[in-house]
């Protein structure tokens, strides 16, 4: 398995609470304070204008190349200055500083040559850093759309933007865009794939032939309520697998990557196995293997289920016990060949009772503690 946990029996039998059951030197605490201007007078402007407001700032999804972590802080509410940031794996001390990536030009909101609202971002195996831009900022406010929906490629190696899909023409009035994921064919052939919540459809889009097309979902595993479709992409023995659920809905579905990108999508998605009863799950990540990360909603414990066994709950492996205050939106693999999470108080950002300091964020490796 592509993944490993730390022993750490005895540095949790001197930490102070339960919420900060994490490894000292390799986790970073994020909040909307360390964020980084091109200067402090335009960090003043913001301010002063209402364009930069910590406590606003959440960051909610992860990746990471190299030594450095790259952030979305989608723009659920104003005064969020940057969407898409960067920090240092290498930082000394726990209070990590964001950077906004890959520069600050790209971070204007109302022009559409830049990023509006960032909810995801996905590396895939060449180094490219694919982001998910919905086009629309206060979400969780009143919600305003600055721009078409786009997916922008940025090259982690030169900084550089290298494609940008739009996506006006693989939408519709009800789309709700939530996440990507990026495939290759065995010609080289890139794949984007995201996940159309509202329209229940997956949109598939040819980057070297700039075409796209929607797939649309089964009644039996489409839900068109406000809910959240997610996707998470293996690597198997057979073959690459999108596996994507609603989290209300009772199934685990798949399709396999090389019918979304022969554009041979009807009938070949397949029931992967019931959920367990009255409980909803939460998609977390893949370990760029036929593993599958997931939590169960409002649980903060990480599972991991191998994908080439079948989907029932004893082969569902805790790889991290969690506490009160967080809950995991993300893993992915990354530096020192770790399994890393970013984690949030979501749940209170959403409620509005995350309180005047803003959301509660922290980045770090998963913890398997001995006694587990």
């Amino acid at each position: 398995m592509a993944f490993r946990f730390l022993c750490l029996a005895a540095l949790m039998a001197v930490a102070a609470a339960q919420c900060d059951r994490l490894i000292p030197d390799l986790s970073y605490k994020l909040n909307g304070i360390n964020m980084n201007f091109p200067c402090e007078s335009t960090k003043s402007i913001y301010i002063s204008s209402g364009r930069y407001v910590p406590k606003n700032v959440i960051a909610t999804r992860m990746q990471i190349y190299k030594e450095d972590a790259i952030v979305a802080l989608p723009r659920y509410k104003h005064g969020v200055p940057f969407t898409l940031a960067k920090f240092s794996l290498r930082t000394k001390g726990c209070q990590a500083s964001l950077t906004p990536f890959p520069c600050w030009p790209m971070q204007e909101e109302g022009n559409c040559d830049a990023l509006q609202s960032v909810v995801d971002i996905f590396l895939d195996q060449m180094d490219i850093l694919w982001a998910l831009d919905v086009g629309i900022v206060n979400t969780l406010e009143q919600p305003v759309r600055r721009c078409p929906p786009k997916v922008v490629g940025i090259n982690m190696k030169t900084g550089q933007v290298i494609k940008v899909i739009d996506l006006s023409t693989l939408i519709s009035a009800n789309s709700r865009l939530q996440y990507l994921v990026v495939d290759y064919a065995s010609d080289g052939k890139a794949y984007v794939y995201v996940a159309d919540a509202g329209a229940a459809t997956l949109v598939v889009y040819d980057v070297f032939d700039n075409k796209g097309y929607r797939v649309v979902l089964p009644p039996a595993c489409a839900n068109t309520q406000k809910d959240v479709l997610y996707l998470a992409l293996v690597r198997k023995s057979c073959g690459n697998a999108l596996y994507f659920s609603y989290l209300s809905s009772p199934k685990m579905y798949s399709i396999k990557s090389i019918n979304l990108q022969n554009g041979q999508a009807a009938g070949a998605i397949v029931e992967v196995g019931a959920k367990q009863e009255g409980v909803k799950t939460v998609m977390l990540g893949s370990d760029n293997g036929a593993g599958i990360f997931f939590r169960y909603k409002g649980e903060s414990d990480v599972y991991i289920w191998n994908s080439e066994s079948c989907y029932k709950p004893e082969n569902f492996v805790i790889v991290q016990k969690g506490n009160e205050c967080r809950l995991p939106t993300q893993v992915v693999p990354g530096y020192k060949r770790l399994m890393w999470a970013i984690e949030s108080n979501f749940h209170d950002y959403i409620a509005n009772t995350a309180g005047c300091l803003g959301a509660n964020m922290v980045v770090h490796p998963l913890i398997k503690t001995c006694d587990e």
